[in-house]
């Protein structure tokens, strides 16, 4: 690479960051996460910030997102709120959580809870301290063929971030829930680092709600790391909901064994600029991975989803839904790609992307890939965008129904078929709650807190 490519005023800012604080950063974490981080370090300072000339971010501009006068915690810092006073989570089912603070775990009791089933929930921090065997086992080790520069850039700045272990046979039913939450009075930078380990035959539901509680100017890249070993069952749900004036970037690391099942669905409600990077990885035969996503942009909102599903080994499946409704000059981008290796024979793979424009300035661009070296698979993919379908709405509107209901009604229905994969009834009913709300118009990303903050 050219040095054009690889420096940037954004880069250069975080190069001195890190030169200037690593000691700082050592501090909170062993001698085995501070050597992947001073090699994921040497890796972002030569590759630098993702570019438009890079084929994967052309119509989403990163370098510019850090561009903002954004602060660093390399240590906790007091909070001047109670959590627990300003956040209350409104479905009672899911009133057990955990929650992450500007990056750190702020808990008054234990950060880190082992169980008597032996599963092992909490700080990642923490965790890496008390149970060292276990984080450095998997720590990182699923990222080498598929790290980009931003999750490097995570981990060479790792803060704290979500543990989860799942020992063997081990099913836990109640849902784990981690609240993601930003508390800012300054442009600040965050970076949480999140790892899900399920062993053999264990199974859990994951949920990660994205707040913010202050209309100050963030930048959260956050990096989740999730290993399914055999026979494992993982549904993973995860919300984002902040302003207009944040830039949210998650890469999802999925590697999935034997006979493994992992199910997860994103919904993007709210956000300034939002890029998700999801890579699959199904190692083993009989692997299941089904991924689906809903984003809702308005205004100036720019939302960008970006999946690699890279198929290894033979009579695997996966399967990726990703819809967008995208309003006024909002932009939404879907870019998708099927890798089948030569083994991989007997793959099933399926990914399709759907679109609807509210008006003329809104925009989608959309990139759906097949790569295909094996030649006994069934594999499809496909994309559509347009507007509302005029038949249905001739349909709806000469029943009675007003124009604007029609509009809802078309909408909500375009938007069920990816809200209804959530399997937890009550998470369900409370994401189609919301998204009809946003799709009224009447959702701000306030309306979970008791903060009276203004737009």
């Amino acid at each position: 690479m050219n040095n054009e490519t690889n420096t940037s005023p954004g880069k250069n800012v975080l190069v001195e960051d890190y030169n200037n604080n690593y000691k700082e950063i050592f501090k909170q974490t062993p001698d085995f996460i501070n050597n992947i981080r001073q090699t994921s370090f040497k890796e972002f300072d030569l590759s630098g910030l993702p570019s438009k000339k890079d084929e994967n971010y052309k119509y989403t501009n990163i370098e510019a997102a850090f561009l903002g006068a954004y602060k660093r915690q390399f240590s906790k810092q007091k909070l001047t709120i109670d959590v627990n006073e300003v956040f209350k989570c409104d479905v009672p089912e899911l009133d057990n959580y955990l929650v992450l603070v500007n990056g750190w775990f702020y808990e008054k009791e234990k950060l880190l809870t082992k169980y008597n089933n032996g599963a092992i929930i909490g700080s990642l921090i923490e965790a890496s301290k008390q149970y060292p065997e276990i984080v450095k086992k998997y720590y990182g080790k699923n990222l080498t063929k598929q790290k980009n520069s931003l999750s490097s850039l995570n981990m060479a700045f790792a803060q704290d971030g979500l543990f989860v272990y799942l020992p063997k046979n081990i099913i836990i039913n109640e849902p784990i829930q981690l609240i993601n939450l930003i508390v800012a009075t300054e442009e600040l930078m965050v970076q949480p680092y999140n790892l899900i380990i399920a062993e053999e035959n264990s199974s859990a539901n994951i949920v990660i709600c994205d707040h913010s509680l202050n209309p100050q100017s963030f930048l959260l890249n956050s990096t989740f790391e999730v290993i399914a070993n055999k026979n494992s069952k993982l549904e993973i749900y995860r919300q984002q909901n902040a302003h207009d004036h944040s830039v949210q970037i998650t890469n999802t690391f999925i590697s999935q064994k034997e006979n493994s099942f992992v199910n997860s669905v994103n919904i993007t409600l709210n956000g300034g600029t939002v890029r998700n990077n999801l890579y699959v990885e199904l190692n083993e035969p009989h692997a299941i991975n089904k991924s689906y996503a809903l984003w809702l942009a308005d205004k100036n909102q720019h939302f960008d989803n970006n999946v690699h599903v890279h198929h290894l080994s033979p009579e695997c499946e996966s399967f990726q839904l990703y819809k967008g409704i995208v309003d006024n000059s909002s932009t939404g981008i879907f870019s998708g790609k099927i890798l089948v290796d030569k083994k991989a024979q007997k793959t099933l793979a399926f990914q399709s992307n759907k679109n609807l424009l509210l008006t003329n300035d809104a925009k989608v661009r959309s990139k759906p890939q097949l790569e295909i070296y094996a030649d006994d698979v069934k594999c499809s993919h496909g994309s559509a965008t347009g507007q509302l379908d005029e038949d249905a709405m001739f349909y709806l509107r000469s029943r009675g129904i007003s124009k604007k209901e029609s509009c809802q009604l078309l909408m909500q229905a375009f938007a069920d078929e990816v809200i209804n994969k959530i399997l937890l009834e009550p998470l369900r009913n409370e994401i189609n709650n919301l998204v009809e709300k946003r799709l009224r118009g009447e959702l701000s990303r306030c309306n979970r807190c008791k903060v009276n903050c203004g737009q």
